[in-house]
């Protein structure tokens, strides 16, 4: 076929597959507007499925078994120690795990009626753009969606063509446990895989050139794990770059600022991630972009291209799939006229490590930084009765309150199941409650959510609510 024998009109191409691409494609199409996704792959589901989020909790269930198993050594259980096959390990993430999601997508969108073009989009004009490779064609649109989402970013200043140094996609593949394994970054990335390396029998040695683990995260989440991380990991070095890697025959030499030098099997390089907008002609159009690559959106998720939006991590920080999934929607029923906008309160994260730390809102250091007054309630998991029966009493609720009207203004968690238990958390800043709303809410006794309510409790004076 020769490019522009074929050209589609639709009312919105979706380019890129991912949780904001497919989000916005199938809201788009249940309000009857004709759609299309153009992605490389021709597939939805993008990093997060395939390449991030989903393998590497895979892999950190993995590691959490392992590390219950032997734990269950202080309670009088004895499984003796593991035997890792990882053939099977990587069978069962590709297909059961992987695959199963990746099909379950590809049959909502074939109920929804999303058709998915594999292929490289670039726009010519605000209103066309071309697909480039098996499928070459050309699309009119009355509306698009750019969801392209972010690349790796390669380490600054280092070059190395070795596939003994990987990035976080590499390391999801399992293509070998290292006997020991160099990990650069101590963000999430950096210690999610660096946890699943080391439960799986590698020696890691973390280094981070800032002063601490997770950098810009509050502290006293930060604590717990950190001393979670000494004992997983063989070393970490903070303040520290890595400043040359070099293959030496079958390992990896890397030399460290202030002389030090590491010798590894193989090395994980975590340092971020950047937003992917280049190659996509958004030159031919009307949309901004800043030098990182990020698409400038308003809080319908427009750009400056009246007919363009874009959702995810192309937009910027914090790049995180549901937020990517919830500007999908935003821009989905803006393009259907209706009143939508992404004027989200609140956009939780959450770090999947052992121990999980979670967190909302306004942080005790960003209150500081603005100067902002604030009460700050903390309860230690040493008091939770749910804690002792786990063998965990190592985490800590944080919730940060007006001193005033004594609304919940954020919430930190760090310990088991702290991802799923921000999710109240997030309701309760996102619906403006008080700390007595939620003190007065009745949990479920033994539980670890009892923690948020007890904390709350802490901020009562001895004459009742404040």
């Amino acid at each position: 076929m020769v490019m522009g024998d074929l050209v589609r009109e639709v009312d919105v191409v979706v380019v890129g597959g991912g949780p904001g691409g497919y989000s916005a494609a199938f809201r788009c199409c249940e309000l009857g507007l004709e759609t299309i996704v153009v992605d490389a792959n021709k597939r939805l589901g993008g990093v997060c499925l395939y390449d991030g989020c989903i393998p590497s909790k895979a892999l950190l269930h993995v590691a959490a078994v392992i590390h219950e198993a032997e734990s269950a050594r202080d309670f009088g259980v004895e499984f003796g120690d593991p035997r890792i096959s990882p053939d099977a390990l990587r069978k069962w993430k590709a297909e059961r795990v992987v695959g199963k999601l990746s099909r379950g997508l590809a049959a909502v969108a074939k109920g929804k009626g999303v058709e998915v073009v594999g292929g490289r989009a670039v726009f010519e004009d605000s209103r066309s753009l071309r697909v480039e490779g098996d499928e070459p064609q050309k699309i009119r649109f009355a509306h698009a969606v750019i969801a392209t989402g972010a690349l790796p970013t390669p380490l600054p200043g280092i070059a190395v063509g070795s596939e003994r140094v990987m990035d976080s996609s590499a390391a999801l593949e399992l293509a070998e446990v290292p006997e020991r394994l160099l990990v650069i970054g101590g963000g999430y990335i950096g210690l999610e895989l660096g946890q699943v390396y080391a439960a799986l029998g590698s020696q890691v040695t973390l280094v981070e050139m800032t002063d601490g683990l997770l950098p810009g995260v509050d502290r006293d989440l930060v604590q717990p794990l950190a001393r979670r991380c000494q004992k997983f990991f063989g070393a970490i070095h903070l303040n520290t770059k890595v400043v040359d890697l070099r293959e030496v025959g079958s390992r990896v030499e890397a030399r460290l600022d202030g002389g030090g030098t590491q010798t590894v099997d193989r090395v994980l390089v975590a340092v971020g991630r950047r937003a992917q907008s280049e190659g996509l002609g958004l030159e031919t159009t009307r949309v901004r972009v800043d030098q990182q690559g990020v698409i400038a959106v308003d809080e319908r998720c427009r750009t400056d291209d009246p007919r363009i939006y874009a959702v995810g991590d192309v937009t910027g920080e914090p790049m995180l799939a549901h937020r990517a999934m919830r500007q999908g929607k935003v821009a989905a029923e803006v393009i259907a006229g209706r009143p939508a906008a992404f004027d989200n309160v609140v956009v939780p994260a959450v770090v999947f490590t052992d121990p999980e730390v979670a967190w909302c809102g306004l942080t005790e250091a960003e209150a500081q930084r603005t100067g902002r007054p604030v009460r700050l309630a903390k309860l230690q998991w040493a008091a939770s009765g749910r804690a002792a029966t786990l063998g965990r009493s190592d985490g800590l609720t944080k919730l940060v309150v007006d001193p005033d009207s004594g609304r919940l203004l954020g919430v930190g968690l760090v310990g088991p199941g702290a991802g799923e238990l921000i999710a109240e958390g997030a309701l309760a800043v996102e619906t403006a409650l008080l700390a007595e709303d939620l003190a007065a809410t009745i949990h479920t006794h033994p539980t670890l959510s009892e923690t948020l309510m007890e904390a709350a409790e802490t901020l009562r004076t001895k004459d009742g609510p404040e």
